[in-house]
Formats: C-alpha cells, structure tokens, sequence
C-alpha cells in the first residue's frame, strides 16, 4: 500500500510513523510512506499557503493553488484522497479494514478554519473525523487513521490473530480482559480458568468476558435492547 500525506507539519507525520510497528510496515515492504510539506507549494517567496475567509469570519482558510500542486504530483488513478475534517464521517474500524484493501491512499491534513471548498470539490473521495470534537492539526488525525490502517495489512503484525480478536473485531465487541504472569500479584490472582490449558473452556469464557464488558462500557454496540 501506498500512503501520501500532505501537511504543514511533516515532522507530525515522520516521527510516529518512523518507530515501532509502523516503522517495520515500511521495512517490510508492507507500505510506501510519502511525507509531503504544503509549505513547498506555496506562493511568492514567502510560501503563502492561507488567506482569510471570503466573506469574512475568524482565522485562515488553506489556498487551492497549493493543495492543487501537491495533488497533482501524488496523484495517481488508484489514489484514495482522504481530508482530515471534524466535518466529517466518523472514523471506526469499519472504516479502518474498508480502508485497508486500497492500493493508494492520499491524507490531506486539514488545518486553521478549513480548506477551499474547490480542494474538496475537485479533488476529496471522503473528508473523515477522529470523533467529534477538533485538533490543532490534521496530521494528528492521518497518523491515528494510517495506524489503524496499517495493522490491519498482511504481514504487519507479527500474530496474525491480533487484529481478529481485538476489540471492534469481527463480532463488534469488546475485547476480553488480558492477564499475563505473575498468577499472583499483590494479593490479586489470575482467573483460574485461564490457567489450565482447557482451549475450549478458555475461549468460552472470553466469549462471556468480552459481552459482560461491551455491555458495561459500551452498551451501544450492542444496538437497541
């Protein structure tokens, strides 16, 4: 898989993408990260990339012209051009293995008041939001998106079971609690069941754990009563 980021902030992108399981992604081959500062597209000598709103308001709305460079330079027929927006559909792991059978994938980080609605007509397949509320920088919300996106690609994890039996898998629960060694800690010990060997039991009771915790934490997964 491809993956282009256009931001002001690059080094938002970089340094989280470059350690940890993103970065053996890129080692692997698993995916092509290309990082690129909108600021190299701007205007004049001073690399304009903003101006204030038409029609007035507060704060500055990101230029077409730069973003329409950027775009035409990453641009490819099998991109996916994704904006960073709280405007937007909201992000989930739906949308994350959705995501993840693109070849080519192409954030646009969304900063100050917004960007030119031309950039979104012309060019945007969907604008998507972390949740609703709003971050200084739209590159927080690529990374968080690519994250997900990535762990998801054959051969990313090191145990392919990982991203099946996580939490927002293929049933939509939560995941079951976790317990490693010690057995005993502080006076605190490890479900019994979990210590015999018995796979069938063991899976059974996760079953139970991972709907008893969906229906305490987050009974709307469950939908209507």
């Amino acid at each position: 898989m491809r993956l282009d980021v256009i931001t002001l902030f690059p080094e938002l992108v970089t340094v989280p993408m470059g350690t940890s399981i993103m970065r053996r992604a890129q080692d692997k081959g698993a995916i092509e990260l290309g990082v690129h500062d909108l600021r190299q597209f701007g205007l004049g000598k001073h690399r304009q990339v903003d101006d204030t709103p038409c029609g007035g308001g507060p704060g500055m709305v990101l230029r077409p012209e730069p973003l329409f460079a950027a775009l035409e330079q990453v641009h490819s027929p099998e991109s996916r051009v994704i904006l960073t927006s709280p405007a937007g559909r909201r992000f989930d792991q739906a949308t994350a293995q959705r995501l993840s059978s693109e070849k080519h994938l192409i954030f646009i980080s969304g900063h100050y008041e917004g960007v030119d609605q031309r950039v979104i007509d012309h060019w945007v397949d969907e604008e998507i939001s972390l949740g609703d509320y709003v971050l200084t920088n739209g590159a927080i919300a690529a990374v968080v998106m690519m994250d997900a996106i990535v762990r998801l690609l054959p051969g990313v994890l090191g145990d392919e079971l990982s991203a099946v039996e996580e939490s927002f898998g293929p049933t939509g629960l939560l995941e079951a609690p976790q317990y490693t060694k010690p057995a005993e800690f502080q006076g605190m010990t490890v479900p019994e069941i979990l210590l015999g060997g018995n796979h069938a039991r063991i899976a059974e009771w996760r079953a139970r754990q991972s709907l008893e915790r969906t229906r305490r934490m987050r009974p709307d997964l469950l939908g209507p009563a």
